[in-house]
């Protein structure tokens, strides 16, 4: 009997403790909106919606999958109201990609219904409130990041190369706190001249296709330890931001320098091994 309770408790503790890893991983920067969220952390839009079965149905067996499936169909279209406000860059969102192309709007609704349901929750009133998620990465980025972001073999350096530096950088990681930057899908970095140090030219389509352009964090140890940089990432001060949508950054020329005098900043780059620090 003891032996039993032994396993069980071992049982439950290796399903608790993968599900707390779960949990901190998707710790990041959440846009909080009225009928879901964008979570910048993990690439996870998530929206909710709530069913009202028919009052005919009230006491019938029908009652509950009718109220289940209003409930689908709300989450689905507030689902969609998200995406269209997500920022791809610092000019455009999403919804003024999609009304420029029918096929890519057409597209769009489909990921939106195919989207998981990952929470259904019955009210004692009779009601249903569903919650449903769709990943930022995969299929969606593919469908509406810029044309310009090629396969990694056609990226060509933008500057000479300098002479390499004594650190082997693994990452960047750019701390933009206190500068009310917003998170975009394609965000890009700048030095003080206006010359492109980071964006679009720098990735390799399929790991921003994979795992977006870049990562978010709230504070920079974070950044530091996330495995999107490794071991040894240079870290550069944000000093303002640059566009209309706030969402891409400008960094010292001194800073800008120092990275590019890094040999091996074209690989992690190409690799989007770049992380934002945001409030």
């Amino acid at each position: 009997m003891k032996k039993n309770s032994v396993v069980n408790m071992a049982l439950v503790i290796l399903f608790i403790f993968p599900a707390i890893v779960y949990s901190e991983s998707w710790q990041g920067i959440i846009q909080q909106q009225t009928n879901g969220s964008v979570n910048w952390g993990n690439g996870v839009i998530q929206a909710t919606g709530i069913g009202v079965p028919p009052e005919h149905s009230f006491g019938k067996p029908n009652a509950r999958p009718m109220a289940l499936r209003a409930a689908r169909l709300v989450a689905y279209r507030n689902l969609l109201e998200i995406i269209q406000g997500v920022r791809i860059d610092s000019t455009t969102l999403v919804k003024n990609f999609a009304v420029e192309n029918d096929v890519v709007m057409s597209k769009i609704q489909g990921m939106v219904k195919g989207a998981q349901v990952v929470k259904r929750e019955y009210l004692s009133d009779g009601t249903v409130e569903v919650t449903v998620q769709m990943n930022l990465q995969g299929g969606f980025s593919q469908l509406v990041l810029p044309g310009d972001i090629k396969p990694v073999d056609t990226i060509i350096p933008m500057t000479p190369p300098a002479a390499p530096s004594l650190s082997v950088f693994t990452g960047l990681v750019v701390d933009a706190r206190g500068l009310n930057v917003r998170p975009a899908m394609s965000p890009k970095v700048y030095d003080e001249s206006g010359q492109e140090v980071y964006g679009s030219a720098f990735v390799s389509r399929e790991y921003a296709v994979q795992q977006g352009m870049s990562g978010y964090a709230k504070d920079v140890a974070s950044a530091i330890n996330n495995s999107r940089v490794t071991d040894n990432p240079v870290v550069v001060k944000g000093i303002k931001t640059k566009g209309p949508g706030n969402c891409d950054i400008v960094i010292s020329n001194a800073d800008a320098s120092k990275l590019r005098s890094a040999a091996e900043h074209l690989s992690f780059m190409k690799q989007c091994r770049v992380m934002m620090v945001v409030d």
